[in-house]
């Protein structure tokens, strides 16, 4: 294990939140899955790194109990889904970054999964490669404004500004790494910002770190 991996273990567990090491993606998947009761009732965030794992299409095998937010459905129906999930069992999700002092920084623009890491679920799951780790909150903010907002506005098919350019309008501005500034683009997906720190509840987020590069 790499001393960036490991220091980032010590401080998610200094933070009250369980920390787990795994060196692939079948590894991963094990242990995510070895974490989840059958028949308990399991919610995801939007994540790359979770379809890249194959963990939705096991979600549908019947054992769980699975508010598919990914179902064809009207729009009424899948909001729906989303509030449900802020009580499922279980909330299975990525994080946009995670830093070296024990911080999950996450930005939302439904704002279901940032909801979900915060409050509802019994258990959160959060399952993140090394390519999220970074050394802090500044890296952090970073590295969605260069990397995770342009590849997901990519994969969403969201026509903003880092969509065009692959990189955040703030910064292409000169002004920097400012965590909310950027394009006034309706399809704008940077709305809703949140570092989760020391937690009240010991154990209630697990973090898988994998010794590969997953997501974005």
């Amino acid at each position: 294990m790499e001393n960036y991996m490991e220091k980032t273990m010590n401080a998610l567990r200094h933070n009250n939140m369980a920390a787990y090491y795994v060196e692939d993606e079948k590894e991963a998947t094990a242990l995510a899955f070895s974490l989840i009761a059958e028949n308990a009732s399991v919610a995801v965030g939007g994540s790359a790194t979770l379809a890249a794992l194959g963990i939705i299409d096991r979600l549908r095998s019947g054992k769980y109990h699975f508010l598919d937010r990914y179902a064809d459905m009207d729009d009424a129906t899948r909001d729906a889904v989303f509030k449900a999930s802020l009580s499922a069992d279980v909330l299975l999700t990525s994080s946009n970054a995670v830093t070296e002092n024990g911080e999950l920084y996450n930005v939302d623009g439904t704002c279901n999964r940032i909801g979900g890491i915060t409050y509802g679920p019994k258990s959160v799951i959060v399952i993140a490669g090394k390519n999220k780790i970074v050394p802090d909150l500044n890296a952090a903010v970073l590295r969605v404004k260069t990397i995770a907002a342009p590849l997901n506005c990519k994969r969403l098919s969201r026509h903003t500004y880092c969509f065009e350019k692959g990189v955040c309008a703030s910064i292409a501005a000169g002004k920097g790494a400012e965590m909310t500034a950027g394009c006034q683009s309706p399809d704008r997906i940077c709305r809703s910002y949140v570092v989760t720190g020391p937690q009240a509840v010991k154990d209630r987020i697990k973090v898988i770190l994998v010794n590969k590069e997953l997501g974005f």
